[in-house]
């Protein structure tokens, strides 16, 4: 086993968001909660990309230095690419963008979660499915449920 596949026996889960930002709007106000999760090592950014899709279609990427708003310094993320990003991912998060508006791509570890996976993966314990419940379903979940009289 080579040293670099070992180090891969001890990593969290790993996930990936595409966040749209409609008409390329940055408030800049996640930013510095990005930036915390980091550096309490909730998280450890893979992967980051921010691209913008032109009212030609056509899509181009943003320069982490262009979305400083908020007084965030995003520049300590330059050169984050493990690989795992590609530009077919590029393209299929570019394909969920309407023209004008601009996303951000992460793949993150979750470093919070590593010991844990690392002890079901000892264990023989075998990922077979994972998902995500967005907040706008469990609103409407709960929004469809009758209050008990």
């Amino acid at each position: 086993m080579t040293q670099d596949l070992a180090g891969l026996e001890e990593t969290g889960p790993i996930d990936y968001l595409v966040v749209a930002f409609p008409n390329a709007h940055f408030t800049g106000e996640a930013f510095p909660l990005l930036v915390d999760l980091v550096e309490r090592g909730i998280i450890r950014i893979l992967d980051l990309t921010f691209i913008q899709k032109a009212q030609d279609g056509s899509v181009s990427g943003l320069e982490l230095s262009e979305l400083a708003d908020g007084g965030v310094d995003l520049t300590i993320f330059e050169g984050a690419s493990s690989g795992l990003l590609g530009d077919d991912d590029i393209s299929e998060a570019a394909n969920a963008l309407a023209p004008g508006d601009a996303a951000g791509v992460f793949v993150y570890e979750n470093v919070w979660a590593a010991p844990f996976a690392v002890a079901l993966r000892r264990a023989g314990g075998q990922l077979v499915a994972s998902g995500r419940i967005p907040v706008q379903a469990v609103i409407a979940a709960l929004d469809a449920i009758e209050p008990v009289a």
